[in-house]
């Protein structure tokens, strides 16, 4: 490392405590108070999850922009997606379609709807989107994805030529769908699934099964689910000539994964494959000395598509050593990642949650500073 080394800052949020941008400022006051003459490049993370869309605002610049749309209930709601230079889309559908938008005692997945999510990819196209990412975590609905396509001019028919609403209960009655209303510019708009999930379409493994009770369905509700979702199956492979029920993330946000798959002809990608690519993080890689990723607990979930498992492999493809910092460290996390050459935990006595949590800037800044006294002493030795 000479004397003035360039560090790239590429963390995740460590949830309900410190955001990308908290975390990148308090890496770098500790990296020049020891490299006084070193360049810092800060690039926001995330991996589709809550956040993903102001956090790309801020590593690529744009900007949030709000569109009144239908909650998963119908109701009117505000709901910001991402608009970023070269009329790149990002919109999580948890703003339009998610758990938060409604009470306890509302949650029920056979009366819920992604309409509202495709009010959103209609506002972007409008705005003049060419390409639309949507990230589909935290989703209220278990709907095959209909709500999406029947704002978007598609229309679901039962076997007397009714139109559906396009609901968890309409899946059994779907007999026909009409696309002659489909919006054209989706023919011509690249869009891409945030998908980092494999379940398929149906069964045990599937999205009424293992998704449905978080969303308020019982016991009853998920076979009814299930075998409706089986029928609307049925009723997409004829329409497009494709079963998509077996297809790995089919099942992803109550079936919008097979919904998007068939009507908007989306592409499923990992969440932080997709950031990395739209952040263009390997050119932001050249000529570093180091990179610091990071994430609010490192656990068995951190190899599966995680922000620490993308940005290391891309460090380690580059040849860029790559540090974690990480809010906690659980029994189950991973021995090594490929490309982390080194974790560093906040925590630095046995507290309870809470106090950690409370004092989550004092302890990563304290982190922050253990990591870069050593890369200094170990420049020294060097």
């Amino acid at each position: 490392m000479d004397d003035s080394p360039r560090f790239v800052f590429a963390s995740d949020s460590l949830k309900g405590t410190l955001s990308s941008a908290d975390a990148a400022r308090l890496l770098e006051e500790a990296a020049r108070r020891h490299f006084p003459g070193c360049a810092c490049v800060t690039v926001p993370m995330a991996d589709g999850g809550d956040g993903t869309a102001a956090a790309l605002v801020a590593a690529c610049g744009g900007e949030l922009r709000r569109a009144r749309v239908c909650d998963p209930l119908g109701r009117p709601v505000d709901a910001a997606y991402a608009m970023l230079p070269g009329g790149h889309a990002v919109i999580e559908m948890a703003a339009a379609s998610g758990l938060p938008l409604l009470a306890p005692a509302e949650k029920n997945p056979l009366l819920t709807s992604t309409y509202g999510t495709g009010e959103l990819v209609r506002a972007a196209l409008d705005a003049g989107a060419l390409d639309v990412t949507l990230a589909i975590g935290g989703s209220a609905t278990n709907d095959g994805g209909m709500g999406c396509a029947r704002a978007l001019g598609a229309r679901f028919l039962d076997a007397s030529g009714r139109e559906l609403a396009g609901r968890g209960a309409d899946l059994a009655r779907v007999a026909s769908v009409d696309l002659t209303g489909l919006d054209v510019r989706l023919a011509r708009t690249e869009l891409c699934l945030m998908c980092d999930v494999d379940n398929p379409l149906l069964g045990a493994s599937g999205a009424s099964a293992v998704y449905g009770p978080q969303k308020g369905a019982t016991p009853e509700m998920v076979a009814e689910l299930d075998a409706g979702m089986a029928s609307y199956a049925r009723v997409l492979a004829a329409t497009f000539g494709r079963d998509l029920a077996g297809v790995p993330g089919a099942g992803a946000a109550g079936g919008l994964g097979a919904g998007a798959m068939a009507f908007l002809g989306a592409r499923a990608q990992s969440g932080i494959a997709r950031v990395l690519e739209l952040t263009n993080f390997s050119a932001l890689l050249e000529g570093a000395d180091l990179c610091v990723t990071g994430e609010g607990h490192a656990d068995a979930q951190t190899a599966r598509g995680k922000v620490v498992t993308g940005v290391a492999a891309a460090c380690e493809a580059a040849d860029v050593p790559c540090a974690a910092v990480v809010g906690g460290m659980g029994a189950d996390a991973p021995r090594s990642v490929p490309g982390v050459a080194a974790w560093v935990p906040t925590a630095i006595d046995a507290m309870p949650l809470d106090e950690a949590l409370a004092r989550a800037e004092e302890l990563y800044s304290l982190a922050a500073e253990r990591l870069f006294s050593l890369l200094e002493l170990g420049a020294r030795l060097g």
